[in-house]
């Protein structure tokens, strides 16, 4: 970060509709890590039921997901406490995901791993996913982004879409009737500066509805 940057509050998450798997083996054991993007408990309960009806006939579904609201769960579906839940949390903690939620599968290759060789297991599991995340531009930031809809004439089209860049801003949306219809989104913060220059474009006249502040991919 350069002098003068400010740091803005942002997290990592899964881009809607998107579902990643990998998977891990030891002493033919299988750990299938499935991932996805969830915005609610109900989400990642109804993600988890899918993977178990999935995968019926598995030993064990190790769920955990974390929301970016700071819930969090996560269970060892039956393995030894605390050797397959909370590793896969603590993987999806150290990747920077909030709104997500996976589900390990394990069928059981026939050799007891030991509570050491489960962690590691699923740890590896969860990571692969992590990657194959990445791999995939699965990936996306979530950033604290302002909407702002202003309506203007046609004339002021063109005009006003070169202040929103300007300001450090995107055009979302514009809605051609009698008049544009112009719904910009900016890093919070930012659409200060463009709403102070669109008020004196407009003589003084206050026609930029803002609002309010909400994560969203900019």
């Amino acid at each position: 970060m350069t002098v003068g940057e400010t740091l803005r509050p942002s997290y990592l998450t899964l881009a809607n509709g998107a579902e990643v798997m990998d998977e891990f083996e030891d002493r033919r054991s299988r750990f299938i890590a499935q991932l996805v993007h969830v915005s609610s408990e109900a989400e990642a309960n109804a993600f988890i039921e899918k993977v178990r009806s999935r995968h019926h006939d598995a030993r064990h579904n190790v769920p955990a997901w974390v929301l970016a609201d700071g819930r969090e769960r996560c269970s060892d579906d039956g393995e030894p406490s605390r050797t397959a839940g909370m590793p896969t949390l603590e993987v999806l903690h150290g990747a920077g995901l909030k709104d997500v939620c996976c589900v390990v599968t394990r069928y059981f290759g026939g050799t007891l791993l030991g509570p050491g060789g489960l962690v590691r297991a699923y740890t590896a599991a969860t990571q692969a996913a992590v990657e194959a995340a990445h791999a995939s531009d699965s990936v996306v930031e979530m950033t604290l982004v302002t909407r702002v809809v202003v309506q203007i004439p046609y004339s002021a089209y063109d005009r006003l879409t070169r202040m929103v860049a300007d300001a450090g801003g995107r055009v979302r949306d514009s809605v051609f009737a009698e008049d544009v219809q112009l719904t910009c989104a900016f890093h919070t913060g930012d659409e200060e500066a463009f709403v102070t220059a669109v008020t004196d474009f407009a003589n003084g006249d206050d026609i930029c509805h803002v609002g309010e502040p909400g994560f969203a991919e900019f």
